[in-house]
């Protein structure tokens, strides 16, 4: 048994002053401040510190091939580096590679979770629908896994076309699940990037010109018509644009479930990084956008429209972004970021620009367990929670440097960066894992989390 001593409670919808009574890997009770305990309880101190649930990243890629390139994490690596950053539970996904069926795909990747210093769910994919499709989708969500994530866009490589999206969109409403989707219209991509090619130049500095905003909007329109036709639910992955996000809200308005995801580097970073040194490493879809496009998003940080944010972690090192920085056709996208999601955003909007510590909780923790079936056993502290608690210095200050990280690469998109808060202790399960920035404890303790089916009436739910 633990106490956790003189700290800030932060939920989603309250702080305060608070002591927190876990055992046997689970929250047992929230005390007034110095409460009596059993005297044989181990005290945690936390005088100074906000206590909070640990993180859930709903966007992890991890081992993950896309074309010639593989990403260089394991999942003890992803792991790794997540407790570091205060993140305590990842979705991973379960891509298939070309010939694979989506369900053998999904049960390769199951079998990575007990590798992992914390817990993991998995988003399934479907890219074509077939006789077997819908029996595949239900075996899937009979072991927990009811989110499938679908694009409109890597023709040929993983794009699901209409009829596809359509009929995995009715399955998983049924099942008690959602479809989760990447928004770029092919059409528009192809035809920007055969432009650039022929003009301005298709290599790494001109990324922001081959995946122009409109077709993140076009496609989010598209896949909103589908969606309300069936009245199933929706969640578009790495919103990248106020215009995006505002479509989605008002599909709300109107009755559909439809959330959004931003992800840090869409929040933080701008495509000013292409015109720098090396641009290579700062390619991912869709592409950072302007200084201006990325303050508008974050203020529906504020207005409520996003919903979660996630880190989009593709863990490729500079010399895989090297081999065809020359043609971003060909490159691998994504950026490294699992580790450093809750502290550059805890930085810059929380300590920053007044986000408040419990809508921080609700973005990056309770929304993501909530979307992915995990809560209330995954990102609250309320009794019967698991006890995955994150301790943050709300005040330290300091420098990220990639030396002093844990992803399994060579670099970090936001090197040099001066931040403020960070998280100092990571309990997983009641077991303190990280203390001090020092890893504890380096025991694989990871399960793969099953998810309860969400909670839909008809294809409509109570917002999140």
């Amino acid at each position: 048994m633990k106490v956790i001593r003189g700290g800030t409670l932060v939920e989603s919808n309250w702080q305060g002053p608070a002591d927190l009574l876990i055992d046997d890997g689970r929250v047992v009770a929230v005390l007034a401040p110095g409460a009596d305990v059993d005297p044989a309880a181990e005290v945690v101190d936390a005088t100074g510190k906000l206590v909070m649930p640990g993180g859930v990243d709903p966007h992890c890629h991890v081992g993950f091939t896309s074309g010639e390139f593989t990403s260089l994490d394991s999942y003890r690596e992803c792991t790794t580096a997540a407790v570091f950053g205060g993140t305590t539970t990842i979705v991973d996904f379960a891509i298939p590679r070309p010939g694979q069926s989506p369900l053998d795909a999904a049960e390769q990747q199951r079998q990575k979770a007990t590798d992992g210093l914390c817990d993991s769910a998995l988003h399934a994919c479907v890219v074509d629908w077939d006789d077997t499709t819908a029996d595949q989708l239900a075996t899937m969500a009979q072991d927990g896994i009811r989110t499938v994530k679908m694009f409109t866009t890597y023709a040929g490589e993983t794009m699901a076309n209409e009829h596809t999206i359509l009929k995995t969109m009715q399955t998983t409403r049924d099942l008690g699940g959602m479809v989760i989707i990447h928004c770029e219209s092919d059409a528009i991509v192809t035809d920007s990037q055969t432009t650039a090619a022929a003009t301005a130049g298709i290599d790494a500095a001109h990324m922001s010109v081959t995946r122009p905003e409109i077709a993140e909007t076009a496609a989010v329109a598209a896949i909103l018509a589908i969606a309300e036709s069936q009245d199933a639910p929706v969640y578009f992955v790495h919103q990248s644009t106020a215009a995006a996000v505002e479509l989605v809200a008002d599909a709300r308005t109107r009755g559909l479930v439809a959330f959004t995801e931003s992800v840090a580097h869409h929040l933080i970073l701008d495509d000013s990084a292409y015109g720098g040194e090396n641009p290579e490493r700062f390619v991912c879809c869709p592409p950072l956008r302007s200084a201006d496009a990325v303050e508008e998003l974050g203020q529906h940080l504020f207005t409520g429209h996003i919903t979660t944010i996630g880190s989009d972690h593709c863990c490729y090192d500079t010399a895989q972004k090297e081999v065809h920085s020359h043609d971003v056709r060909h490159m691998p996208n994504g950026l490294p970021g699992v580790e450093t999601r809750l502290p550059v955003i805890f930085s810059r909007y929380v300590r920053d620009s007044n986000l408040t510590a419990s809508r921080f909780v609700e973005l990056t923790s309770t929304n993501p367990a909530k979307t992915n079936g995990l809560f209330p056993r995954k990102g609250t502290l309320m009794p019967c929670a698991d006890a995955d608690i994150a301790l943050w210095d709300p005040d330290v200050e300091w420098t990220v440097d990639v030396d002093a990280l844990h992803m399994a690469t060579d670099y970090t998109p936001y090197q040099g960066m001066t931040l403020r808060g960070k998280p100092v202790t990571v309990l997983v399960g009641g077991k303190i894992v990280v203390q001090d920035g020092e890893l504890v404890d380096g025991t694989p303790r990871g399960r793969h989390l099953q998810a309860a089916p969400l909670d839909f009436e008809g294809g409509r739910r109570t917002q999140v």
